[in-house]
């Protein structure tokens, strides 16, 4: 993110929410920050065969948009409510130009979650390549008012039952090693702990390194860990 991108996105957290809550979120930005560079990576085999059968309930509805002319103007505004929208709609034009699928999740017809995905390849540099057949989930968040209700377990068994009968690979997803609400979500779905990964930018090249099993149990006890409420966006929409 450039300095002018951050320096809007704060101008408009300030203007909506004031400076004490702006000075909290920039605390909780420091935090982060120093445990930035350490990722907890997930993977799932796309295999119908051991892949659990979802039943979505009625109250629930999936749906897959391929374009930005697919997403309703009211979805769009609660997707990027928490940031500048002029920035979001950007990076969101650049996710459906590049292949990108967004996968939202009503409940009640009111929107309550989503996630994106991409086939063959990734967003941003990755920390290892990926196949033609496998695919990148990433930017799942489902809505403070809708949690506790296995949102991220029907949507994710949902995609990944999806892309299998499209003939898809395996699945990665990773999180910040600080965000234990995501982490444990993922523990309710078919993905296993792939490892924890170290990423660095050196003279312009991306570098990762592997944690080894003893240390990534030392280095997750010392990640802060926070209320997802707190993480009210994950995403750089």
């Amino acid at each position: 993110m450039s300095i002018s991108d951050a320096t809007l996105r704060i101008a408009d957290y300030y203007k909506r929410y004031g400076f004490a809550a702006t000075l909290r979120r920039g605390q909780i930005a420091l935090n982060r920050s120093i445990f930035a560079a350490r990722m907890v990576v997930f993977y799932c085999d796309m295999d119908e065969r051991s892949l659990p059968k979802i039943k979505v309930p009625d109250s629930l509805k999936i749906k897959r948009l391929r374009t930005l002319g697919e997403v309703s103007q009211n979805h769009l505004q609660q997707i990027t409510a928490f940031w500048t929208p002029k920035l979001a709609n950007q990076k969101i034009l650049e996710r459906f130009n590049n292949g990108a699928t967004l996968w939202l999740v009503e409940f009640e017809e009111r929107l309550a979650g989503y996630g994106w995905t991409l086939r063959g390849t990734t967003i941003a540099e990755y920390y290892f390549p990926m196949g033609p057949a496998d695919v990148q989930l990433f930017d799942f968040y489902v809505f403070p008012e809708f949690r506790g209700r296995a949102l991220h377990w029907f949507l994710t068994g949902y995609i990944l039952r999806t892309l299998a009968v499209e003939g898809g690979a395996r699945a990665y997803a990773d999180t910040h090693e600080w965000n234990q609400a995501q982490i444990a979500s993922f523990k309710m779905t078919p993905f296993r702990r792939l490892g924890v990964v170290r990423t660095y930018q050196f003279f312009g090249h991306h570098l990762t390194r592997w944690v080894a099993p003893e240390q990534e149990k030392k280095e997750l006890k010392s990640a802060p860990q926070e209320d997802e409420t707190l993480n009210a966006r994950r995403s750089n929409a």
